[in-house]
């Protein structure tokens, strides 16, 4: 169905290939997952697929990409749009209507269908996807994993035989993700559909693939094989198989399943783990009471009580729309209340001035765009080295400590969405808030730069900072997050300590704590382990 032969991309000014030495072939009706580090080449080869890569994106194509018998180099994005479905990491670039019921029509417009059949194909795919009661709503005014929902949707109402997939998990939320992955596993099994995808969040994936591309770095090609097999040698794994390797299991576990019923042993030689510590003394530095905040005519939160305490990492979880992205808002003065009341180091973050908030509270949005505004990355390190008050080569400095190797003449717009999202970080770092928001911060973030996030963060929760962060990363919270605390229709409905809350909630355990509870992580584990005799 899809044929590499010998291809590479060569971006103008890049010191380096973005592709070299592709040479294989996905077959018809399989689910292929790429796998690498970021800046492996992910994104450019399934551009290369879409034809967006070198046609939209520029570049040089070197070799041949051929889809269903068609030369991308001869046959542009549109003349491939009835074969070819594509869904980048940014859901928003893709949308070109107001609705998403107008939005999951488009395509099918585009090619001429019949409306019978648009009907009754869009009606499928909201029920496909969950998004029946969000049919009316404004694209503008969905959370980020709806947006991602309906751009998924909006392609697959085409029925194209080759889906392309950048990231398709990466704002939803453990339950959403699920479902998605579901559906495009039907496609694959009663359709036929070749589903080409890219997913740093393996723990999610690597159980549907039927095939793994390995991207190991650069000056090393790719290599197409079994998902055991390949996760052997992966610089990135997820949880569950860096378990196994652990634990000296072969072959390799790719699911809880399988790793749990290989862990009796194990479960027995591990002691109880030690007791979480003590909670905070301090007073909070950030209050929320009573909270309603309105998005529109419906409340987004619902009388939200939480403190936030110096030196403690917070994670926000729950559903897609829970409410998640509008209390980070609240804290930071996007969004003014309805009721209640918000205090952020002894500010009101909505009457209060710009210039002054920023040395009290920084948010990373889910969009970095939103803060990436200069011409190159040196411009913008100069740019938050100079509003922090910070000394010069602060801003690089961090930047180069959460993902070495981001040259500083690209402009952020040609950084991957992981590297725009690093640089945003960096930016909001500079400043040294004592509180700090994030909003999804590991989306787009392979394992190694999400460890050196994680390092970063602890040592700024070492030195007294309080980090707040919105997640559905469920490993990322095990690993990091003292406590938890989970939003559901705009309501807090748990909050405490993250062992006792994930451990209590199926949809937000960790891989580790399915298999070897009341373990979180395998760092855990393998300390636990080093400590028996």
């Amino acid at each position: 169905m899809i044929t590499f032969e010998q291809v590479g991309v060569r971006y103008a000014d890049a010191a380096e290939p973005a592709l070299r030495g592709v040479d294989l072939t996905v077959p018809e009706g399989e689910l292929c997952l790429l796998v690498g580090p970021s800046g492996a080449g992910k994104s450019t080869l399934l551009g290369t697929v879409s034809g967006l890569v070198p046609h939209f994106t520029g570049g040089v194509l070197e070799g041949r990409v051929t889809v269903a018998g068609r030369d991308t180099r001869t046959h542009r994005p549109r003349e491939l749009a009835d074969v070819v479905g594509t869904v980048g990491q940014d859901p928003a670039g893709h949308f070109v209507t107001d609705t998403v019921e107008e939005e999951l029509a488009y395509g099918m417009e585009s090619l001429g269908l019949p409306p019978a059949v648009m009907r009754r194909r869009v009606e499928e795919t909201l029920d496909l996807l969950g998004l029946a009661e969000l049919r009316g709503r404004a694209l503008s005014a969905l959370s980020g994993g709806q947006r991602q929902r309906v751009a998924i949707g909006s392609v697959l109402t085409v029925h194209p035989k080759v889906l392309v997939l950048d990231e398709p998990t990466s704002a939803l939320d453990p339950g959403a993700a699920e479902e998605v992955l579901a559906v495009l596993q039907r496609l694959v099994h009663d359709l036929g559909t070749t589903v080409l995808l890219s997913e740093h969040r393996l723990e999610r994936v690597v159980q549907y693939a039927d095939q793994v591309l390995l991207l190991p770095g650069p000056g090393e090609p790719p290599v197409l094989g079994a998902p055991a097999a390949l996760m052997a040698r992966s610089p990135v794994r997820p949880p569950v198989v860096d378990l196994g390797r652990l634990a000296g299991w072969d072959p390799l576990p790719l699911t809880v399943r399988d790793a749990r019923r290989r862990a009796a042993t194990l479960r027995e030689r591990l002691p109880a783990p030690a007791p979480a510590p003590a909670a905070p003394t301090a007073p909070a530095i950030a209050t929320v009471s009573r909270l309603v905040v309105s998005r529109g005519p419906v409340p987004a939160l619902r009388g939200v009580e939480l403190a936030l305490f110096p030196g403690q990492i917070t994670a926000l979880m729950g559903r897609n729309g829970a409410g998640k992205s509008t209390l980070l808002g609240s804290l930071v003065g996007l969004h003014a209340p309805d009721s209640g009341t918000v205090r952020v180091d002894g500010r009101t973050p909505h009457k209060s001035r710009p210039k002054d908030l920023i040395r009290s509270v920084g948010l990373v949005p889910q969009d970095p765009r939103d803060l990436l505004y200069a011409e190159t990355v040196a411009d913008e390190c100069t740019a938050a080295d100079q509003d922090a008050g910070a000394e010069p080569g602060a801003c690089r400095s961090i930047l180069a400590a959460l993902l070495p190797g981001i040259d500083d003449r690209c402009h952020p717009r040609d950084l991957s969405e992981g590297q725009r999202l690093t640089l945003a970080l960096a930016v909001v770092l500079t400043a040294r808030p004592p509180v700090l928001l994030l909003d999804e911060p590991t989306r787009g973030l392979d394992y190694a730069a999400k460890a050196r996030l994680v390092e970063i963060l602890r040592a700024l929760a070492a030195d007294g900072h309080t980090v707040l962060l919105a997640t559905h990363d469920v490993e990322l919270a095990a690993e990091l997050a003292h406590r938890t605390a989970v939003l559901a229709e705009g309501e807090i409905v748990a909050d405490g300590p993250t062992p006792e809350v994930v451990l209590a909630s199926p949809t937000f355990a960790p891989q580790t704590a399915k298999i070897l509870p009341p373990y979180l992580t395998v760092p855990e584990v393998a300390a636990a382990l080093r400590e028996l005799p």
